[in-house]
């Protein structure tokens, strides 16, 4: 799939829905759906939920394990 086109549908998403497939996270992160659903198995990634058999993420969730991501800044850290 083409990114910009993840990412419009992303984007279209984030007005309709606050959920979001695996190819629609993971360009909204900017990574591959490859690497998220890795991320996923090894209990790593952001916070999922299955409805039925499809995966979805929620927004919050994304900007939140975003977040969590961060390094440096004023975490203490020298």
């Amino acid at each position: 799939m083409d990114s910009d086109d993840d990412i419009s549908r992303a984007n279209r998403a984030k007005r309709g829905s606050p959920y979001l497939n695996t190819d629609q996270a993971a360009a909204y992160l900017k990574f591959s759906g490859r690497l998220l659903k890795r991320l996923r198995r090894a209990g790593k990634g952001p916070v999922f939920r299955r409805h039925s058999r499809f995966v979805q993420y929620h927004i919050d969730d994304l900007d939140a394990w975003s977040k969590a991501q961060s390094v440096g800044g004023d975490h203490g850290e020298a």
